[in-house]
């Protein structure tokens, strides 16, 4: 039996630039960094108040690249206030690729994570 979801993977050309998205944009941070026995680097995000990790993935020199499709996949993070979190991520050179936009729970927008993938932003209602 399925006990609980650990981690989420996600191929990377270039490890050291997803890390620093991750850190700079979202906050999070690295709790572990390892090469795996096929040589590929491996880098652990820990995210804020989840058990879950990310982990990152570069395969060793001559694999294929990595091409990420539009709308293939996006990681979710709740935030407190949408409008100070865009202000914050963009005087990073972080800004948004979509939204805000109003929901059904919320407001939802996007960011740009390296690699083409899509980082999905959710400012719940207030009840």
């Amino acid at each position: 039996m399925i006990k609980k979801l650990l981690h989420t993977r996600m191929r990377v050309n270039d490890l050291s630039r997803t890390i620093k998205f991750y850190e700079e944009a979202l906050g999070l941070t690295v709790s572990r960094r390892h090469t795996s026995p096929r040589g590929a680097q491996l880098a652990f995000l820990a995210t804020p108040n989840s058990d879950e990790e990310i982990e990152i993935c570069q395969m060793p020199p001559g694999a294929p690249s990595v091409v990420v499709q539009p709308d293939l996949m996006h990681l979710a993070f709740e935030v407190e206030d949408l409008a100070a979190f865009a202000k914050a991520a963009a005087a990073k050179g972080y800004p948004l690729s979509d939204g805000p936009t109003p929901s059904g729970s919320g407001m939802i927008a996007f960011i740009d994570a390296p690699e083409g993938y899509e980082v999905e932003l959710i400012q719940r209602a207030k009840k």
